[in-house]
């Protein structure tokens, strides 16, 4: 027992959890993006008043009106579980450009822009490539949201051959949903900090009669309304994502009396992120020195064992049966890990204890990074 203390305190700080990664966030994060805006054709129907396309017809007249070249831009902040699952809230900006029109009775030449702003809130899950075996710094993620846009056409001018001209404006705010598909790639050395790549589907509801047209033509100005149909978006983003740790900091060690250290020890601890199986950069280290000690001492086998706290994503007895798969998880991850030094396969057993054998005893469902362990043991 003092042995294993001693290793705690010479290695808790070092391999202690990190802050959180691309993978399953805990805690709060914030996120910014932007890219590019498609926005496909929409359907305008016309009051009859406004002889929309500068013929004398005083039936309701039909445009179709195409997009051009736009972008889009938000900024979210959010929460993490720590299970995969996330929540945010989202401020977004949208801008395109109108270049074309069709179905009108006259040719003419079309030009304006349009713009949305407003926000969402978003429900995503992250899918922990870990969890199959992936040990990769990229994490997928998959969401929906839901939430409020004010849609603005700028003056949209078409100005026809036969000299007549034609305005659409104004402003309306609808009830607004988008679908998001992407993936967050981890930066190197920096905890927390990953790239996003998304694409969004986004669609938006509009209600008859709140945008303005006005026509002018040989008979004078003739205003009316312009009514469009649902409006359908595909973004292409590139993002920017920090995840926050709020995690509590291991305890300082218990301070031990100084004793004769061994040349080389006999047993070494490997520490684990929550609910996460997948080894660290310092756990890599340690491993990687176990495997080279088995080379100086005698030794017959190697044991590995692997733990979790007693904290877990689902309660009672199928919280504890997937804290002994998760155990086992880690156990065959360091046994992994082994096998790539150099150690030979036949000479390790691995053992899953789950909430057993705790390092530090703790409360019923309690997260504690000293009890999220493998223990190698050379024997």
């Amino acid at each position: 027992m003092r042995l294993r203390t001693a290793l705690l305190a010479m290695t808790a700080m070092a391999t202690a959890p990190s802050l959180a990664v691309a993978g399953t966030i805990t805690g709060p994060y914030v996120n910014i993006g932007g890219g590019y805006n498609l926005v496909q054709t929409q359907h305008g129907r016309f009051s009859p008043t406004t002889q929309a396309d500068g013929s004398e017809s005083n039936s309701q007249t039909k445009s179709r009106y195409r997009h051009k070249n736009g972008f889009t831009g938000f900024g979210a902040a959010g929460w993490g579980f720590g299970n995969g699952l996330r929540a945010e809230v989202e401020g977004v900006y949208n801008y395109s450009e109108i270049n074309h029109r069709r179905g009108t009775a006259v040719t003419g030449r079309t030009s304006g822009s349009d713009q949305a702003y407003g926000g969402f809130v978003n429900v995503l899950y992250d899918i922990d490539l870990a969890r199959f075996g992936i040990n990769a710094p990229v994490t997928p993620f998959v969401g929906v949201g839901a939430g409020y846009l004010w849609q603005h056409y700028n003056p949209i001018t078409t100005s026809y051959s036969n000299g007549n001209v034609n305005r659409v404006g104004g402003t309306q705010g609808s009830f607004a949903y988008q679908g998001i598909v992407g993936a967050a790639y981890d930066i190197p050395h920096v905890p927390g900090l990953a790239v996003t790549t998304e694409y969004r589907f986004v669609g938006q509801t509009f209600a008859d009669g709140p945008y303005q047209s006005t026509a002018w033509n040989r008979t004078g100005v003739h205003k009316g309304n312009v009514n469009f149909d649902h409006r359908f978006s595909h973004q292409f983003i590139l993002g920017l994502r920090y995840a926050f740790d709020t995690a509590p900091p291991p305890p300082p060690p218990t301070p031990v009396m100084a004793t004769p250290a061994p040349t080389v020890a006999r047993t070494y601890l490997v520490f684990f992120d929550w609910d996460r199986a997948n080894l660290t950069g310092r756990a890599r280290e340690i491993v990687a020195q176990t495997a080279q000690a088995s080379t100086h001492v005698q030794t017959t086998r190697i044991e590995v064992d692997g733990y979790t706290d007693n904290s877990a994503a689902h309660p009672g007895a199928r919280g504890q049966r997937y804290n002994m798969g998760l155990s086992i998880r880690r156990a065959q991850s360091v046994k992994a890990e082994l096998i790539r030094d150099g150690v030979p396969a036949a000479a390790i057993d691995i053992h899953g204890y789950g909430e057993a054998k705790p390092l530090v005893a703790t409360g019923p469902n309690t997260r504690e990074p000293q009890n999220r362990r493998v223990e190698i043991i050379l024997k």
